[in-house]
């Protein structure tokens, strides 16, 4: 059983923050579109048997910006898919989306097309903070598209929200999570604004046009906002996502649970458990190499130690924590022990704590959740 990512490298404009694999330009919008689908049609099956379909249970749409390309094209990559692939009727179907691009006609096209879940990049609900992230929409779009996405028959959508700007007050990031409760948002991913090497950002911070990020406050904004969603009934089921019950992403889920994904499109990532691949992230030679019936990918086989490593760092992420019989099975009692030991100052300072058969970060635990991963592994 396999999610399936697609990467749609387009966006009306560049974010100040933002590292990912994207192009403001959509002239090669077609092509792309179309060595996509050749990409999917030539990857090869891994069902057993050549005539057999593998089953899929997730398909996300990210990028990018995936709403700004048609219904036609969405519609032919879903008809890709599924001649290669079973997915199954209970699917889930994610398409990432910006409240500019967001219509009443376009989520009835959207869902007509099997599209049955939405992730939807707020950021913000303040118009000045947008502007400073150099967003495309309004702090009006933002709450209008999310009336509209209920009333389109929605049910199940999440919303993403950044903290720990140089704009953001407490008050207002306590207002914004009172905005989510309020308005009844089954899931809701909270992101750190993070300054990434060779960004806008970066070097607007660097030329100081613009304030640099305090560490500080973005703790508070963490405790704040993981206090308020708890209280509100929502399970804060990983580092930075918070769904109500039922209402998980499961998409995202099989990652922090090391399920195997299929990526398709340049940058897109692939793993089946023991080896993680990667397409190239350019545009044009990801479409040069399709036209000659290749797929451009980098590849590595993960050692022993690799794949306990990120055991551990993707497990700790979420609510269930470490499974310590799980990992006994994988890499065998002496990692266990290992394990258990290593994390005995972090049990001492509370930051850690050993429930049943797991090891799980307490609240002051996950403020620190990436180096003590850290320090766990081999």
């Amino acid at each position: 059983m396999a999610g399936i990512y697609i990467h749609i490298p387009f966006c009306k404009q560049a974010c100040h923050y933002c590292n990912f694999h994207f192009s403001t330009s959509l002239q090669l919008k077609d092509e792309l579109i179309a060595a996509l689908i050749k990409e999917i049609h030539i990857s090869p099956s891994k069902a057993g048997k050549p005539t057999e379909k593998e089953f899929c249970e997730t398909i996300y749409l990210g990028g990018g910006t995936p709403s700004i390309v048609s219904i036609n094209d969405l519609t032919m990559i879903l008809a890709a898919l599924a001649s290669k692939f079973d997915i199954q009727k209970d699917a889930e179907i994610t398409l990432e989306a910006n409240p500019d691009d967001i219509s009443a006609e376009k989520l009835q096209l959207w869902k007509n097309a099997g599209i049955n879940r939405l992730s939807v990049g707020i950021q913000s609900f303040l118009d000045p903070e947008l502007l400073w992230m150099n967003r495309a929409h309004s702090a009006a779009d933002s709450l209008r598209c999310i009336d509209e996405i209920k009333d389109a028959g929605f049910s199940d959508f999440s919303i993403d929200l950044i903290y720990g700007s140089p704009l953001l007050s407490n008050q207002d990031w306590t207002t914004a999570i009172d905005t989510v409760i309020s308005m009844e948002i089954p899931h809701i991913s909270c992101y750190a604004l993070t300054v990434e090497p060779k960004t806008a950002l970066d070097k607007m911070i660097a030329q100081n046009k613009k304030a640099p990020v305090d560490a500080e406050k973005q703790a508070e904004q963490f405790i704040i906002g993981m206090n308020k969603m708890e209280q509100a009934g929502y399970e804060h089921y990983e580092i930075s996502n918070f769904s109500k019950p039922g209402m998980r992403s499961k998409h995202n889920s099989s990652y922090w649970q090391g399920k195997k994904y299929y990526g398709f499109g340049p940058a897109a990532h692939s793993y089946d458990g023991t080896i993680r691949k990667w397409n190239i992230a350019n545009n044009a030679l990801y479409i040069q190499s399709l036209k000659k019936n290749c797929i451009p990918f980098e590849e590595e086989l993960l050692t022993p130690t690799q794949s306990f490593n990120e055991f551990i760092m993707i497990s700790l992420r979420t609510m269930e924590g470490i499974d310590l019989e799980k990992m006994s099975t994988l890499f065998g009692n002496s990692h266990v022990n290992q394990l258990l030991l290593s994390s005995q100052k972090y049990i001492q300072s509370k930051k850690l704590i050993q429930k049943n058969a797991s090891l799980v970060l307490t609240k002051e635990g996950k403020l620190f959740a990436d180096g003590i991963a850290a320090d766990l592994f081999l």
